[in-house]
């Protein structure tokens, strides 16, 4: 499965099970009692996502290094200012965020499924080839951050 490492962009996958999410059966619908919770999680999910973005794409900006997550033996400089003090892929958490406001915003337990499979793909065939990368392109400097700083929150 190695062929699938760094191969789809993160927002395509994204995308794909969005799709995917859609596509559910909508037959289980969440309870209407915890419609309030429902409701506050996408605005919560979404504007998080958007200011989590934002700072992880001006902390990439103001180190000048690159953000295509395709070809990450490309990172002048290792990142660990801003955001990236909290989460090591704020960009990858950008979108679980979004996921988690489209899962909610369908109301069914299925589409609860779609940010699941979204971390387990990212992180098998994204955020662990950028690991072993980063970790031999910055050594002991990467190294010292990825114990300090946690991979999703």
């Amino acid at each position: 499965m190695r062929f699938l490492e760094t191969r789809i962009p993160a927002p395509f996958v994204a995308m794909a099970l969005a799709v995917a999410m859609w596509l559910l059966p909508r037959a289980e619908a969440l309870p209407d009692l915890i419609d309030i919770v429902r409701l506050a999680t996408i605005d919560l999910s979404m504007n998080l996502s958007a200011l989590v973005a934002i700072a992880a794409f001006a902390g990439f900006w103001q180190a000048r290094t690159t953000i295509n997550p395709l070809q990450p033996d490309r990172a002048s400089v290792l990142v660990t200012h801003g955001i990236y003090r909290f989460t090591r892929n704020p960009m990858y958490l950008s979108l679980l965020l979004l996921l988690v406001a489209y899962a909610s915003q369908l109301g069914t337990w299925a589409a609860l499924a779609g940010p699941v499979a979204y971390v387990a793909y990212i992180t098998r065939f994204q955020i662990l080839p950028e690991e072993r990368v980063l970790l031999s392109k910055f050594g002991a400097e990467y190294d010292a951050y990825r114990r300090r700083v946690r991979r999703w929150l």
